[in-house]
């Protein structure tokens, strides 16, 4: 890569990476899909080993999302248990609500 076609100031931009600029907010995302699920796995499991929030709570974390992830497969062979998937992604969203809110606290 040349110096020339470089966006950044010093002359070095790194292959695929780029910043994104925020608001210096995180935005919480509704919980509908696989992948949203995903990763409030893995936002519980970095506060678990940062210690913002117990590992029991984490493990509750775990089996909903377990449960969850389940369902979506459920639901694409069977619809009719979307009201099923839709109550347990209610319930996964309102147990982060307070997730957060005690993980807040702790700060």
């Amino acid at each position: 890569m040349s110096e020339g076609n470089s966006t950044s100031p010093a002359g070095f931009r790194a292959a695929g990476l780029r910043v994104i600029r925020g608001e210096g907010q995180r935005r919480e995302e509704p919980l509908a899909s696989r992948d949203a699920v995903a990763r409030v796995l893995m936002e519980a499991g970095a506060d678990m080993l940062l210690r913002r929030i117990t590992p029991a709570r984490a493990g509750e974390i775990e089996r909903k999302v377990d449960r969850i992830l389940d369902l979506f497969d459920r639901v694409d062979a069977a619809p009719v248990l979307m009201p099923v998937l839709r109550r347990h992604l209610d319930e996964l969203e309102a147990l982060m609500r307070e997730t957060r809110e005690v993980r807040a606290a702790r700060r």
